[in-house]
């Protein structure tokens, strides 16, 4: 299908949080849009009413807002092809479904719920496949319109072909065939007058010049029924982008129902969204380069749907840390204090020198969401064992340690002016004076006003953070629990 101007789509469902592969699917029509100078549509797919989330919605628009991909049309801001919300089109749908009708294309059902489900009953029983008998495929002219008449409620239903074979070309998954006798007759409008969501997408995406049409893989055995639609209406077919699962691992999809977080867990976990969108990008997608950091700009200039793999894509936690970090490290100081600060304040209801702490964390910090254990002994020193003194590599043992530490405590209560070149200054006076390793001297001050082997910084840090009285409270304290 040949277009002036390339238009993409993004047309969540309203139920809830913006899963990975989801939000993966809006980042890949964004793109594919912006590379091509086109236009990128927002659509609401609110077909399923009994699915929706209250407050869902909002979270589709902030998502989007937070991530940068901006839609050029979409229910909030308009434009020439609306509405873009899939219940306000009801009448649209209505009359694409009745020209079907005409056309033989499609036909009115008026079998009960409660016939449907004793036809599936029965054909569980006897080992066949649940789905629609075509009971009403054949009705007269006459039978139909007395059914109408009287007022029974009806849905419209697609005739698929007895016989032959409906392929479809994908980018992705190249060109798949299936024979027709496998399709049932689905659904197209409900007996409430709403579309099915296979048969709104179709008429939604040619109505607003949808090309390509890029979408999750689990659409891919609907696509058969999508094509003889298009066929039926004589509209021309779109290119078909299928994009493969996003993965937990080689058996089991990313789920929310079991644990896997959503883009809002992310963020609340402490990833930065520029990390996050670069992350997702690469999942499923390579660029012919060695490059794996990029700028949703850059993305823009580089990103081919054609680089798709059509094997699914395992999200992989540990590299999008590995990720985060190295944007938090490239963070100016001041953006990085303010994204760390919410995660301190958990940890931290006190007072310290919080600009030297957050320049200690940022070395070192991957995900903003550990700084607050990270930084939990500095209101509280947290009860430990004098085992932790003891350290082979340190070379140090509760008996040094304290010796150590009575060497120590004096040095920091003679330091007038508490800043850190002055504590680090006079702590290697004292390992020079006293012929010994750094860590000898170090790590016990490090255990002392911390309590845990690991901390962001070492102990010269760590006493400039907390301060002068702090410091020398718990080092002395720290000396009474080992003598």
């Amino acid at each position: 299908m040949a277009l002036e101007r390339i238009r993409t789509r993004f047309a969540p469902s309203p139920t809830g949080y913006m899963h990975v592969g989801n939000l993966r699917t809006a980042l890949y029509a964004f793109l594919t849009a912006r590379r091509n100078n086109g236009d990128f549509l927002l659509r609401i797919e609110d077909t399923d009413q009994t699915r929706q989330v209250e407050g869902a919605v909002e979270i589709i628009y902030n998502t989007l807002t937070e991530t940068k991909l901006f839609w050029d049309e979409g229910p909030d801001i308009g434009g020439p092809y609306g509405p873009y919300v899939q219940s306000e089109r009801k009448d649209i749908y209505k009359k694409y479904a009745e020209m079907l009708v005409e056309k033989g294309a499609a036909y009115y059902c008026f079998c009960t719920k409660e016939r449907l489900e004793e036809v599936n009953r029965i054909k569980q029983l006897s080992g066949q496949i649940p789905g629609y008998d075509n009971h009403c495929r054949n009705l007269s002219k006459e039978e139909i319109q007395a059914k109408l008449d009287a007022g029974e409620p009806y849905v419209i239903r697609q005739r698929i072909p007895d016989e032959g074979q409906t392929y479809f070309d994908d980018l992705v998954y190249g060109r798949i065939t299936v024979d027709n006798s496998t399709l049932d007759d689905q659904v197209l409008l409900k007996a409430d007058g709403m579309p099915t969501y296979n048969f709104a997408n179709v008429v939604d995406d040619h109505l607003m010049l949808i090309n390509p049409v890029i979408r999750g893989a689990e659409y891919l055995s609907s696509a058969p029924k999508y094509n003889l639609l298009y066929q039926a209406f004589g509209w021309e077919i779109p290119d078909y982008v299928h994009c493969p699962p996003v993965m937990r691992d080689a058996q089991h999809k990313l789920s929310k129902r079991h644990g896997d977080a959503s883009y809002e867990d992310l963020v609340a976990m402490g990833y930065l969204k520029e990390a996050i969108l670069n992350y997702i990008a690469l999942l499923g997608w390579s660029p012919k380069s060695e490059q794996e950091k990029f700028t949703l700009e850059e993305l823009a200039q580089v990103f081919d749907p054609a680089n798709i793999s059509k094997s699914p894509a395992i999200f992989d936690i540990e590299k999008l840390k590995f990720l985060n970090g190295e944007y938090i490290r490239e963070l100016s100081a001041e953006d990085f204090k303010e994204k760390a600060m919410p995660f301190i304040k958990k940890g931290v209801k006190g007072e310290c020198d919080f600009d030297l702490l957050c320049s200690v964390l940022q070395k070192r910090c991957d995900v903003l969401g550990d700084l607050t254990e990270q930084v939990d002994f500095i209101d509280e020193m947290p009860e430990y064992e004098i085992d932790l003194y003891t350290n082979k590599k340190m070379k140090t043992n509760p008996e040094n340690s304290k010796e150590m530490l009575g060497h120590i405590l004096p040095v920091l209560e003679g330091i007038e002016e508490w800043t850190m070149d002055n504590i680090h200054n006079k702590l290697f006076e004292l390992i020079g004076q006293l012929g010994v390793k750094n860590g000898l001297v170090l790590y016990p001050l490090r255990v002392a006003v911390s309590g845990k082997q690991f901390t962001p910084g070492g102990g010269v840090e760590l006493a400039a953070i907390m301060g002068k009285e702090k410091t020398i409270a718990r080092v002395k304290a720290a000396i009474e629990k080992l003598a």
